[in-house]
């Protein structure tokens, strides 16, 4: 197995691990949610608390971090390395949990509604009337959306997006296909002009989430905020945005959760549902 290979590999192990813990700190973090609502506690409280919680762990995390040494007989340059690495790894966590400490307002309200959604009962689905000679023939079904069209749209906005050559997938199809399956059917005639207007009314917040994380950024080095800088991530904001629940049921049954959960994180949606 060369090199390359193997990096890839310990690369997607990783983030199959850090899918499953955010999975699960999900899950824990409604539960909490609903535990805090049910004695009465308020939902900005509620943030409050929870906010407090994972502050904690990250400076849980910055403790172990600072307080880690490097191999015993290790030659002085290499301490003195390590150290400095230490050092660094330490005041970007500290900045996570002070940031942390104030973030997620809103998510005990989208906890709420999200447990609302979920207890609405069914539909029935209504029983086909007998046709009849005077029946208006049905409505022609809506098209789909061309993936093509919408992907020319967001190539338009080079402001929004990273350069073809810097970014992490030449061909994000598998996310664009997810994303415009939650655009619902009565929202397709139009779609294209609806993705412009919003691109147009979010433009400083895209150009600064593109030069803060977009490719060649401190995060992006890491391997994480992959989605930043793709053309096909302007539709996933946008429906992040319009229908979070439905793009998150979507991307659950077909994309590993932490791309979007990393996305959701930056961009800070009106709705948060991970995190």
């Amino acid at each position: 197995m060369s090199t390359e290979q193997h990096d890839a590999d310990a690369y997607g192990q990783e983030l199959a691990r850090i899918s499953h813990h955010q999975h699960e700190a999900t899950d824990a973090r409604f539960t909490v949610f609903q535990a805090l609502a049910a004695v009465g506690i308020g939902h900005e409280q509620a943030d409050d608390i929870v906010a407090k919680l994972e502050a904690g762990a990250v400076a849980g995390a910055h403790t172990w971090i600072s307080e880690s040494s490097p191999p015993h007989k290790s030659e002085p340059r290499f301490e003195d390395g390590w150290f400095a690495g230490v050092r660094d790894v330490a005041s970007y966590l500290l900045r996570i949990a002070d940031t942390t400490a104030h973030a997620g307002r809103g998510r005990a309200a989208s906890s709420a509604m999200l447990v609302a959604h979920l207890q609405q009962p069914a539909s029935p689905t209504p029983a086909a009337p007998e046709a009849t000679a005077t029946d208006e023939p049905a409505p022609a079904s809506v098209p789909p959306l061309e993936a093509k069209d919408v992907l020319a749209a967001a190539e338009r906005f080079p402001w929004a997006v990273a350069a073809p050559g810097t970014r992490h997938w030449p061909d994000g199809s598998d996310f664009l296909d997810v994303a415009l399956s939650a655009v619902r059917p009565e929202e397709r005639a139009g779609y294209i002009e609806r993705l412009q207007a919003f691109v147009e009314e979010h433009r400083a917040r895209l150009e600064e989430m593109l030069r803060t994380h977009g490719p060649g950024s401190r995060p992006a080095s890491h391997g994480r905020y992959a989605l930043i800088g793709q053309p096909e991530t302007l539709v996933i904001l946008e429906r992040m945005e319009a229908a979070p629940f439905l793009l998150r049921g979507r991307w659950e049954e077909e994309l590993e959760t932490v791309f979007l959960d990393d996305l959701e994180f930056v961009w800070g949606p009106r709705i948060r549902l991970s995190r």
